[in-house]
């Protein structure tokens, strides 16, 4: 069984789908409006966004991007600092190389690379 979609509330939709096409290479589908968007990754995967006024999530919620390389991890973090985001400084944790960073939408992003399987 695969994962279908994730559905987010969000409080800005262009900015976030902007955010994820250009950061994380996320692709629209037709049915964009200003209240709500639906974006593709390359594995068919669907993020579905709405908008809604009040958004709080859990302190613990978030979505992550895995990136193959250290590297990697360390040009999303400048390209999104160049961007005007301010994410945490990428660090080592459990055995990954990660950081966070709080999108336009409200809801936070992780973008790591593993050292080895941990799951």
């Amino acid at each position: 069984m695969n994962l279908n979609h994730v559905n987010l509330a969000v409080t800005d939709v262009g900015a976030t789908v902007s955010l994820l096409e250009t950061y994380f290479g996320l692709r629209r589908t037709r049915l964009v409006t200003g209240d709500m968007a639906f974006l593709r990754d390359d594995g068919g995967a669907l993020i579905s966004l709405f908008r809604e006024d009040d958004v709080i999530y859990p302190p613990m919620f978030h979505i992550g991007f895995t990136r193959e390389t250290v590297e990697e991890v360390d040009e999303v973090y400048r390209r999104l600092v160049e961007g005007g985001f301010h994410p945490q400084a990428p660090r080592e944790d459990h055995g990954r190389w990660t950081f966070y960073f709080m999108t336009p939408g409200g809801f936070t992003v992780e973008v790591q690379k593993f050292h080895r399987e941990l799951l």
